[in-house]
């Protein structure tokens, strides 16, 4: 019975064993081979940049290049030579390498400078590399300043480091600082099937592209769950056993949401939640993927940013064609709208209804909802319920003919038949729920909506965001909404008193003055005050109107008078009074 071979993961059997097996960082190894090409060798480097990004596997490849015995033409190690045997195997002198994770101290920086001065071995150099070296104590650092400062001509440092920010400056100004930058997905998407086809493992390029963005940049994390999906899966690495394996939500559903979105289908908006729930996700993870896939779209809908897209070739292509289906504002509206539940979500009680709610307004911002529904701050109308939008708004609209009709005009006349000639003068008054039907579209885009490119259907009035009403008001018509007001909003009860005792007067134009009694209805007034001028502008179709409300000046109150001086005030108003007081000889005391 033959032995069997043991295990080696991924991430250790396929590590980059030259400059140019490195992944993703082809500008940096460049720059690494030619400073070695031209013998330009600085005395430290610092490597820096995310996790699995590959620095301290390039401080590898750079010691045992810059030690080979027999380099190649194009400036590679070779790999055959004893020194590179050496450096491969673990056993060289000529590398020392140190965690400062768990040797931070003044005395393993001690033990470093006092290996500096023996010279290297069947080498040129001798690589001293520190990794994760932020982790260092200040006294560390100070130590290690004059050494790595001054080493000694065959001596070369490279520190590696996640956190360049907590390296101190003195340390810094000592080295040739080499940022790596994170492995783009594509990048990561072509090494994985180098290695899937070096082990003999089918894989799809779609289940590659899922784990490559789980990776997050990070090789090395790519290649330990490619070996977790690969067992799992017995080998054979397929699109959909990589989403259940991962725990990862497939992209159809974030797509057919934002079709439903796209139509103002609330249904299947909310079905396809029912869906994504009974798959075992939580409803925070859909709501902060849904965000991430709407900026996504963003992104893809420019030429100019497509940069900015992290994703396979094939899935950026499904991007690029929805985005092309969506207005730019609604990008902006939608990450808005999941943006404010993601921070609603901890403090909800009912999350569900939250994340539903969200899903509606989302099916919203193209196709708002008619009036009177449009708005949540809106009071619905006191009629039946079940009447169609346009009866539902006509409550406001009572007090507009009184402004056509002009009763003063007509109160000479009261028993003359004659105006009914005119009664087509009304008719644009009849039609006056169009424009607070747009006002109540206007409404809906607190916060989000708005309808863009959109037909008027025949018989309706054409719906203009810009357009801004001017109706003439009269005062007439002012206190018949201003009482309306009072009837539809009981609850407020310190604000309908207020508005009972006010006696609202035209200051000027578009403009009514009124005067409370005390500063305490002042204050209702300033609270509610959105509410109301909403209410009375739709109503008035007057998108100018203003109120101005202030404190009636206090009234000069009688000053309460001692005794004997308010009889004296007496005697002094009353001259029979005082005429008195003589005649029987008496004192005021």
């Amino acid at each position: 019975m033959s032995e069997q071979k043991p295990y080696i993961v991924s991430a250790r059997k396929y590590r980059p064993a030259t400059f140019k097996t490195v992944v993703g960082q082809k500008s940096l190894t460049s720059t690494l081979k030619n400073a070695i090409d031209s013998n330009r060798l600085a005395q430290a480097y610092l490597f820096c940049g995310p996790r699995g990004v590959g620095k301290t596997s390039c401080a590898r490849i750079f010691a045992k290049t810059i030690n080979c015995l027999s380099p190649t033409s194009d400036g590679e190690a070779c790999g055959v030579c004893e020194s590179c045997k050496a450096i491969e195997r673990g056993n060289s002198f000529n590398l020392v390498e140190l965690d400062a994770a768990s040797n931070n101290s003044v005395d393993d920086i001690r033990s470093i400078t006092e290996q500096v001065n023996v010279p290297p071995q069947n080498g040129r150099y001798r690589v001293f590399i520190i990794d994760e070296v932020h982790m260092l104590s200040n006294a560390a650092f100070n130590a290690f300043l004059k050494t790595l400062e001054e080493p000694p001509k065959n001596v070369v440092f490279i520190l590696a480091t996640t956190e360049k920010h907590k390296v101190i400056p003195t340390i810094l100004s000592r080295c040739q600082i080499y940022d790596f930058k994170r492995i783009t997905v594509n990048d990561m998407i072509d090494h994985l099937e180098y290695v899937a086809k070096e082990e003999g493992i089918a894989a799809e390029r779609d289940a590659l592209g899922i784990i490559a963005l789980k990776a997050d940049g990070a090789m090395r994390d790519a290649l330990s769950i490619f070996d977790q999906v690969a067992a799992s899966s017995r080998g054979n690495i397929t699109y959909s056993s990589t989403l259940d394996n991962l725990n990862v939500l497939d992209y159809d559903y974030y797509f057919r949401l934002v079709d439903a979105f796209r139509a103002g289908d609330v249904t299947t908006a909310l079905l396809i939640y029912k869906e994504i729930r009974d798959k075992g996700f939580d409803s925070l993870f859909l709501v902060n993927g849904l965000a991430a896939h709407i900026r996504d779209l963003m992104v893809a809908a420019d030429a100019r940013t497509l940069p900015l897209l992290e994703t396979s070739q094939e899935i950026a292509g499904k991007y690029a064609e929805q985005s092309k289906l969506l207005p730019a504002q609604w990008y902006y509206a939608a990450i808005k709208l999941l943006s404010d539940c993601d921070l609603n979500y901890r403090t909800a009680t009912g999350k569900r209804l939250l994340v539903e709610l969200t899903l509606i307004r989302l099916c919203q911002l193209l196709k708002p909802a008619t009036p009177p529904f449009d708005s949540l701050d809106r009071p619905l109308p006191l009629n039946d319920p079940a009447s169609t939008p346009h009866t539902a708004a006509a409550p406001p609209t009572p007090p507009a003919p009184k402004a056509v009709s002009s009763p003063r005009e007509t109160a000479p006349k009261p028993a003359e038949p004659a105006p009914k000639p005119t009664a087509p003068a009304p008719q644009p008054q009849q039609a006056a729920p169009a424009p607070p039907q747009r006002r109540a579209a206007k409404g809906a885009v607190r916060p989000t909506a708005f309808r863009l490119n959109e037909k008027p259907d025949k018989g309706n009035t054409p719906v203009n965001r810009l357009e801004q009403r001017s109706a003439p008001i009269n005062p007439e018509g002012f206190a018949a909404a201003w009482n309306e007001f009072i009837v539809r909003n009981p609850s407020l009860h310190i604000l309908v008193n207020a508005m009972r005792g006010a006696k609202p007067q035209p200051a000027e134009n578009n403009v009514y003055r009124i005067v409370v009694d005390h500063p305490a209805q002042l204050q209702a007034f300033e609270l509610s005050m959105p509410r109301l001028l909403e209410y009375l502008r739709d109503s008035l179709s007057n998108d100018l109107l203003t109120l101005r409300v202030e404190v009636a000046e206090a009234q000069p109150s009688n000053k309460h008078l001692p005794p004997k001086e308010f009889l004296r005030k007496v005697v002094e108003e009353n001259p029979a009074m005082g005429n008195l007081l003589r005649v029987i000889n008496g004192e005021l005391i």
